[in-house]
């Protein structure tokens, strides 16, 4: 598209009461508007009322979901946090810092939450029946539409998004929404006009297509939940061990309830199981113990036992925005593949000289710093050239004595990330987990037969997965279609 131009008088842009003068916002105000219908025409904005911190907790049970932007997706579904009233830790500080300030709402069922930070990212929400026992940051645009309903969602989210982003706030480097903003919104009548006429049957086809939705969506599990399944039945412990063990710092705790305050005795001789006389709770806590005591009863290996060389860190990249080398950073690491970057390369100069950061084909990386990213792992499985960062940890097995697919599952399951857990240093977000700690850590010492078999069942119902996530998007790429159709 080739640069627009145009003039505007001085006049027009004082019409705004915040006098704006981006591009898009008076591009879009330009337009003629005898034939549109204005944003009051179908939507209230649902002022948030601030209750106090008492009257806010009568409303809320022991355990209660509260959902920031981040717990949204772009696909408008929500994974909310669950959060106890009685059980505060870190990771959960800035939740309960909002609820105690009274800053949460819950929304009525019918109402479309709109994200006022990066609405471009389409996270926005339909409350239904599920949804309505969420409480929500004030970070949400609450709408409660007069007409059309959840017609007016998928409009928001396809015909009309070019148009919300149009009024959209350009903020520190990403688009911002406020509320006065959308009263200058303004929806093609015609296309109004003809959905109205056929809103009956364009509803009558959109609810079974999202009851089959609701019906996929309802066989999703978290990854890590498939994985602990196998394992407990392969090695013998209850697959809601992860629950017992709680939520933690580490990555792959994230899945679990968040931990009731313990008290626990520990005798002298336990401080005698770490090689440093380490006297954290996190090591010495009674779930950590029975973990400890579970691995001593099976044959296992230590992970320096089976590398091809010693476990090392990448190292800092020296960028080139024209290099050809991706760089793989913590947040490149997904717990299930490597978001390959687009942003961030080096040459091969730096390539060829830093030997120590190259990545190779069958390469293990772990995140071996910060809070809540620590311990994220990942496989290398294409081949492709590629550096690591000085956060991210590289193993490298020796595949004829270990599968490095069972290793990253078998990390990726309680009798792995329970040991990062106990074994990182420092604290807040300055967590590190070292190569030789990583070393230590114990694996099971079974045939790569029987590994081989394993990692061919975790793999089999991880594509099922996906495959449902791809049913699902094909099934919402369904009603864009129909509402498309609707207006043509």
């Amino acid at each position: 598209m080739g640069l627009k131009t145009f003039t505007i008088d001085f006049a027009e842009v004082s019409k705004e009461n915040s006098n704006r003068f981006d591009v898009n916002f008076i591009d879009f105000n330009k337009t003629e508007k005898h034939s549109t219908y204005s944003f009051s025409d179908f939507f209230d904005i649902q002022k948030f009322e601030k209750k106090d911190r008492s009257s806010l907790l009568d409303d809320l049970d022991e355990d209660f979901y509260y959902a920031e932007i981040g717990n949204a997706t772009k696909q408008g579904d929500v994974i909310p946090e669950k959060l106890n009233l009685d059980n505060r830790n870190e990771l959960v500080a800035d939740y309960f810092k909002k609820i105690d300030k009274g800053d949460i709402q819950k929304v009525e069922i019918g109402n479309i939450l709109l994200a006022k930070v990066r609405p471009n990212l389409k996270k926005y929400i339909l409350i239904d029946d599920e949804k309505e026992k969420y409480f929500y940051t004030t970070a949400f645009i609450n709408l409660k539409p007069k007409k059309l309903g959840k017609i007016l969602y998928y409009l928001l989210r396809t015909v009309f998004y070019n148009n919300l982003m149009a009024i959209a706030r350009q903020g520190k480097g990403y688009p911002t929404l406020k509320e006065d903003d959308l009263f200058t919104l303004r929806f093609d009548k015609k296309v109004i006009d003809s959905l109205e006429s056929k809103q009956d049957k364009i509803v009558s086809q959109i609810e079974p297509i999202e009851k089959k939705i609701k019906e996929l969506k309802s066989k999703i599990k978290e990854p890590q939940e498939i994985i602990n399944k196998v394992f407990a039945r392969e090695f013998g412990f209850d697959e809601n061990l992860y629950n017992e063990f709680g939520k933690g710092m580490t990555a792959g705790t994230q899945i679990a309830e968040n931990k009731k305050l313990r008290v626990f005795k520990t005798d002298f001789y336990n401080f005698s199981r770490s090689s440093i006389l380490r006297c954290s709770t996190r090591f010495h806590n009674i779930p950590t113990r029975s973990l400890m005591n579970f691995l001593d009863k099976i044959k296992t290996l230590y992970v320096k036992d089976i590398i091809l060389e010693p476990i090392h860190r990448g190292a800092s990249p020296k960028y080139n925005p024209d290099g050809e080398i991706p760089v793989v950073k913590t947040g490149h690491l997904k717990n299930g593949h490597i978001e390959i970057s687009q942003e961030e390369f080096v040459d091969y100069d730096f390539y060829n000289s830093s030997t120590r950061s190259q990545v190779k084909q069958g390469d293990i990386l772990i995140a071996s710093t910060g809070k809540v990213s620590l311990g994220k792992i990942d496989l290398l499985e294409e081949e492709q050239d590629l550096v690591a960062d000085g956060h991210v940890s590289i193993v490298r097995i020796d595949d004829k004595k270990y599968s490095p697919q069972f290793f990253t599952y078998f990390f990726r399951s309680i009798l792995g990330y329970f040991q990062i857990e106990r074994d990182f240093t420092g604290a807040t977000n300055q967590i590190e987990l070292y190569a030789n700690q990583i070393s230590n850590f114990q694996i099971p010492d079974i045939s790569l037969k029987e590994q081989q078999r394993i990692v061919n069942e975790i793999k089999k119902e991880l594509d099922n997965q996906e495959e449902y996530k791809t049913k699902i998007a094909s099934e919402r790429n369904k009603i864009d279609e129909i509402i498309e159709k609707a207006i043509k």
